[in-house]
């Protein structure tokens, strides 16, 4: 019945619209944790200062590194995520150890052949900044690169700070919790898809819940974003990987990110990634999309050069998705239930990305799309005061009136 109610709740939203995008109540814009140099540049001066970064860490249009370095930072190294540092990558794509070409300072790839910076990697570092630009979804990997950095800051006493950045998807938390059965880079930690938490908040989590390897705890400080709260509504100045180019991406990918454990495309090498999704054979269907080789999906996307026919969803505004507040399942149970050859929908990464194994079943079973939500809402139940414990900023009012 509680689980219920919650649902209830989670669907009554029309009078908890978020505020206007980056500014607050009063009309003041979000100041990013980037920004707030008076709070860091005296934990850095002096230091030999390693940096987790990407080409969302800009502050004030200019990459952080730079600014750093004009200050006469002494940056030794830089450590780059998925897609680089850069983002010039293809998602998955192996990234090797380099020299930046515009900084000249030696890159270590944290995704390559080592996930986790060693110790040796830190041994002529006094500090590390992480700033990079989250989406709030649990199978998004930056989280996960955040982890393994902090894990060789605890064991090598090497103190992290965290320069905070908002959540675009930080006013609702839904979706299935991760099986730790089902641990994997692109879900390490025991939380629900959309987790409705910063970077900074996340990082607080990971420390204060133990999750690290051995349950040791990193020296680490936030710095926190003035003005946001979790009712705001954040849009991205810079796309925060290849395939997210827009602010209607970022609202979909928590629906349209599971699709990646299936056969239907979602419009890699297309002008429109993560706001379509189709497939060759579901030629019914009246969208036609047919990808290519593209920056950011130039290794063989899925079906290049075939026309596909699916459904476009660029017509989604950012209304829709902050009344909503959660997962829409309804595209992904369609898709399956249009699919021909139900046998060959899934491939063996479903599982992994939604964390186990009960939406492939109920979806398989025909369970209805309420009844699915139903098998999440106690184990969000569970999981919100667990997440409040973390919390940097004033919460969604949704939350206020479920306590």
């Amino acid at each position: 019945m509680k689980a219920l109610i919650l649902l209830i709740v989670f669907a009554a939203l029309s009078s908890c619209a978020p505020k206007p995008p980056n500014i607050d109540e009063q009309g003041v814009s979000i100041k990013l944790g980037c920004e707030q140099t008076s709070q860091y540049l005296p934990l850095i001066k002096g230091k030999r200062v390693g940096i987790v970064a990407n080409h969302s860490t800009v502050i004030n249009q200019t990459h952080l590194v730079d600014s750093l370095l004009k200050l006469n930072i002494n940056i030794v190294k830089i450590f780059s995520p998925e897609h680089g540092f850069r983002g010039q990558m293809d998602a998955g794509e192996i990234i090797t150890n380099h020299i930046d070409s515009i900084t000249e300072l030696p890159v270590v790839s944290l995704y390559g052949a080592n996930k986790k910076p060693s110790h040796a990697d830190f041994k002529d570092i006094d500090v590390i900044i992480f700033d990079m630009q989250d989406v709030g979804v649990r199978i998004y990997t930056y989280i996960s690169t955040m982890h393994y950095v902090m894990e060789t800051c605890a064991e090598t006493g090497t103190p992290l700070i965290v320069l905070d950045r908002p959540n675009p998807n930080g006013f609702y938390v839904d979706g299935p919790m991760l099986d730790t059965n089902y641990r994997s880079f692109v879900g390490m930690h025991p939380v629900p898809l959309v987790h409705g938490m910063t970077i900074g908040e996340f990082s607080q989590m990971i420390n204060g819940e133990g999750w690290l390897s051995g349950a040791v705890s990193c020296d680490l400080k936030v710095i926190a974003c003035k003005n946001y709260t979790h009712d705001s509504t954040y849009v991205l100045p810079t796309r925060p990987s290849p395939n997210l180019p827009n602010q209607t991406a970022v609202y979909l990918y928590p629906s349209l990110g599971f699709f990646e454990g299936t056969v239907i495309s979602v419009g890699r090498g297309t002008d429109y990634p993560f706001q379509i999704f189709g497939h060759p054979s579901l030629s019914a269907m009246e969208y036609k999309f047919t990808p290519v080789s593209t920056p950011g999906a130039s290794k063989t996307p899925l079906y290049q050069d075939q026309l596909c026919s699916g459904v476009d969803l660029r017509d989604y505004n950012a209304h829709y998705f902050t009344e909503l507040r959660q997962v829409n399942l309804s595209w992904l149970m369609y898709a399956y239930q249009s699919f021909p050859n139900k046998d060959k929908f899934f491939n063996s990464y479903f599982n992994t990305l939604v964390g186990s194994k009960k939406l492939r079943e109920s979806l398989e079973n025909g369970d209805s799309e309420l009844k699915i939500k139903e098998t999440w809402q106690s184990e969000i139940a569970n999981f919100l005061p667990i997440r409040k414990k973390y919390l940097l900023y004033p919460d969604f009012s949704l939350l206020d009136d479920v306590k």
